[in-house]
């Protein structure tokens, strides 16, 4: 039988377990951290109890980010805290950070990053941070981070909470409109390359080119037909717009190396100085999605895409050739967008069959050829600016580089120069003769190959009767 003082020992028993197994649900239950007393204080509310919405934003995005927070911050009287803990906050989300058993957040200094705002320009961001503000009269706070591959994080990230759901939803909303009117890169030219780490795309700023159409040594009527349907549809948008027309397009620039395709462009981009524009090349072409996201977002503006042909082919992120992403992101813009897809190539064949299977992306195809004898006169007139050849002197060597493009002449008139230079002479016709006499010889036959000559000459030495032997005399008085 049990007696009574073991029926007290038992509910003695029974009520150090139940303590015991109070004491561990304590332990294992979150507790808020100084910091999430801070912002708990700040809301109003317990933050533990309070879900947190997330935001992911592209890195490059992350400066108009910065801005725009700054500036609803300002407006209000918010506050910036940084996070202490060590590396280990980095890692943890921000509902951990209001609320963790283990390790203790406090406010603590704020992480920043220097980031460029333009081609020599920058600003110091927030890369880890909490903003403690209001909107609409309503307390919120938020979680700032920039994008981190290391840790797992391949975007940047707001993570937002108040006590009302539709605080977060109308705050969101403004913060992404500030984002588009306050960007940094609206009118910009940018550039997209691959990371250390391959797989994300950061924009890199550069100066707009500034090349006048006299640089532009192409046949008559084809700079103004390409200058008209870029940039001359642009000037009329508002015309087209209201007549129903579509202001996207698609030019197609091909012709063989060295004949003034970039040239081309670098022009264009000198004449469009309110455009947003975006240069792919290479491997970098896999980035047209968030190429074409900017162009949507900050037309006008122009899409390069350079020497496509060398990954048309290749496959990145889906089964599908490259260029077919390509073409697929110009599908994916509204017609009355304001954005013109440039697109070069010296091989147009591998191109022709996948652009003719999606008629209507490119609108315009131009051959930039090899420069015939009018267009080389105008070269070599255009590279000896300010140089002592005569007129005749240049003719002759036009005539007799038949095949050769504007590299050619560029190379030739700086050759002149520093045979001048080595010789202690002011340059003249006689420099000239030397100069285009090796590069003519059989020996630089794969110089002229890589200055872009269509085919190679077989000799240096003029023949008996063909008008250029004056070539290898001294020069005409």
């Amino acid at each position: 039988m049990v007696g009574d003082e073991d029926r007290e020992l038992m509910r003695t028993v029974a009520r150090y377990l139940e303590h015991v197994n109070t004491l561990q649900q304590q332990e294992q239950r979150p507790s808020r951290t100084p910091l999430g007393d801070l912002i708990s204080e700040h809301l109003g509310a317990d933050a533990a109890g309070i879900a947190v919405v997330q935001e992911q934003i592209a890195d490059h995005r992350l400066v108009d980010a910065d801005i725009a927070l700054e500036l609803l911050s300002c407006a209000t009287g918010g506050r910036l805290i940084g996070v202490s803990g060590g590396e280990q906050r980095l890692h943890n989300s921000m509902a951990e950070l209001v609320s963790n058993p283990y390790v203790r957040y406090a406010p603590g200094p704020v992480d920043f990053e220097e980031r460029a705002t333009g081609p020599s320009t920058s600003r110091r961001v927030v890369s880890m941070g909490v903003r403690l503000l209001s909107h609409d009269g309503h307390p919120l706070a938020l979680t700032q981070r920039a994008a981190s591959v290391q840790t797992g994080r391949p975007t940047a990230v707001l993570e937002v909470m108040a006590a009302d759901p539709e605080v977060v939803s109308s705050f969101l909303g403004r913060v992404r409109s500030l984002m588009v009117e306050r960007s940094v890169l609206r009118g910009q030219v940018l550039s997209f390359v691959p990371t250390e780490f391959g797989r994300d795309a950061g924009a890199t700023f550069l100066s707009r080119p500034s090349v006048a159409a006299s640089e532009v040594i192409l046949p008559d009527g084809v700079l103004d037909e390409i200058v008209q349907h870029v940039v001359g549809i642009g000037k009329h948008r508002d015309l087209l717009r209201s007549a129903g027309q579509h202001l996207k397009r698609g030019v197609l620039l091909y012709g063989p190396p060295g004949t003034g395709k970039t040239l081309t462009v670098r022009h264009l981009l000198s004449r469009t100085t309110d455009a947003t524009v975006v240069l792919l090349t290479g491997s970098s072409i896999r980035f047209i999605s968030a190429a074409a996201e900017i162009a949507r977002t900050f037309e006008p503006s122009i899409v390069v895409l350079e020497d496509i042909d060398l990954v048309a082919m290749e496959r990145h992120s889906s089964p599908q050739p490259l260029l077919f992403e390509v073409l697929e992101a110009l599908d994916g813009l509204d017609g009355d967008a304001d954005v013109a897809f440039l697109m070069t190539t010296n091989r147009v064949d591998v191109l022709e069959k996948a652009l003719a299977e999606r008629p209507g992306r490119v609108d315009l195809a131009v051959e930039v050829p090899l420069p015939a004898l009018a267009e080389r006169e105008r070269l070599f007139r255009h590279y000896a600016h300010g140089l002592g050849f005569t007129t005749e002197a240049l003719r002759h060597a036009a005539v007799r580089s038949e095949g050769v493009t504007g590299s050619f002449a560029k190379e030739l008139i700086r050759r002149s120069v520093l045979d001048a230079a080595a010789r202690g002479d002011e340059v003249t016709d006689g420099h000239l003769f030397t100069a285009l006499n090796e590069l003519m010889s059989a020996r630089q036959h794969l110089t002229r190959r890589m200055l872009g000559a269509e085919s190679e000459q077989s000799s240096g030495e003029p023949e008996e009767g063909d008008g250029s032997g004056w070539f290898a005399y001294s020069p005409i008085s």
